[in-house]
């Protein structure tokens, strides 16, 4: 199959097998070639929003490796369809494909703002940052009309709690006022992901994301209103975007990041036979290629579960891309810092107001 036949706005190309489910569903090629002769549809390919109650919404991360504490995702599932997204393979857990199911079934919890309330507001707690999308976007297009994230970012700037964002799409800026405001207490971070300076390669890698454009402007407009941002140039993915990695540290920099982030791409779970069959589809005079460079840079394979190796790489590819990330930092983030955030001011206002004795 060549790239014209590709399945336009979506990264997956077809539903993988559920792990933990013991039947399988599987579209046959003949009913696939049946719908194209008769001009019909095989399946709807509209993205559905399904509630869920859940019961908590701040989750604690064990993985030493992943550089938070906490977390928490107002949506399961992304319409961005990230063909490289690790967040796919949790999808299984809610009885889902990690494929086109990850994409078109976004779970959607409304109760989130006051779930967060009542778990900084418990007497035990203690501020730690809190990062929002540490699985899936924050901000990704469910938003627009649910404006949890938004809600969310209230009640952190109502009891004066630190918080982490990790987005990429630019509806970030809506919320312009917000973090503006949580900023000026130093209480927020924003994570600005940016993969490629390529539109087509964009398109191909994370279909439904803003325009490299609209992230470097957004980086902008945070950066000119005092909002620290990192840029997280991740993953590199050697054979597509490893080139660009000295471009992108100077794009990000040149608009007002104060530091970056690289990681190497890792293929776990069903992200491996996914991803495999989206490049042979995508780009399949490439494929072979990628993927033979992907496993030279996690021990002979495209899966790495290994702690403190499996974002980072081991081998030649991986030493060049950590060399490049090096070199990237002297050159362009000389004598910047991402700041801490302040963990200090929360206890005072955890009843919703200054204690005044």
């Amino acid at each position: 199959m060549n790239s014209k036949n590709i399945r336009k706005g979506r990264g997956a190309q077809k539903n993988t097998p559920n792990r933990f489910l013991q039947h399988v569903y599987e579209m046959r090629e003949d009913f696939l070639e049946f719908c194209r002769l008769e001009g019909e549809e095989a399946e709807n390919n509209k993205t559905e929003y399904i509630p869920i109650f859940p019961k908590t919404i701040v989750n604690k991360v064990d993985s030493p490796d992943v550089g938070m504490m906490y977390s928490m995702n107002p949506y399961q599932g992304c319409e961005h369809g990230c063909i490289y997204c690790y967040a796919r393979n949790a999808h299984e857990y809610w009885g889902y494909s990690a494929g086109l199911d990850f994409e078109r079934k976004i779970l959607v919890k409304k109760s989130a703002p006051e779930l967060l309330e009542k778990k900084i507001k418990h007497k035990n707690w203690k501020a730690h940052t809190i990062v929002m999308s540490g699985n899936t976007d924050c901000y990704q297009p469910a938003e627009q009309s649910f404006q949890i994230t938004r809600k969310c970012l209230e009640v952190f700037l109502k009891y004066r709690h630190p918080v982490g964002i990790i987005t990429k799409n630019s509806m970030v800026l809506r919320d312009l006022d917000i973090l503006s405001e949580l900023s000026s207490h130093q209480l927020v971070g924003v994570n600005i992901s940016v993969t490629s300076l390529s539109e087509k390669t964009r398109r191909k890698l994370e279909p439904r994301t803003a325009s490299i454009q609209k992230r470097l402007k957004t980086i902008r407009i945070l950066s000119e209103n005092n909002i620290p941002v990192n840029a997280m140039i991740a993953p590199i993915i050697p054979g597509i975007n490893s080139h660009e990695l000295l471009k992108l540290a100077k794009a990000t920099a040149d608009n007002g990041a104060r530091s970056f982030a690289i990681t190497v791409v890792r293929l776990n779970g069903a992200i491996g036979q996914i991803f495999t069959d989206w490049i042979k589809k995508a780009m399949p005079d490439r494929a072979e290629k990628v993927l033979h460079l992907i496993q030279d840079c996690h021990g002979g394979s495209i899966n790495d579960s290994r702690f403190g190796l499996r974002t980072r790489g081991e081998g030649n590819v991986a030493k060049q891309i950590h060399d490049m990330a090096r070199l990237a930092k002297l050159k362009y983030f000389k004598n910047r810092s991402f700041p801490k955030l302040n963990h200090e001011l929360h206890e005072q206002y955890k009843d919703g107001q200054m204690k005044l004795f």
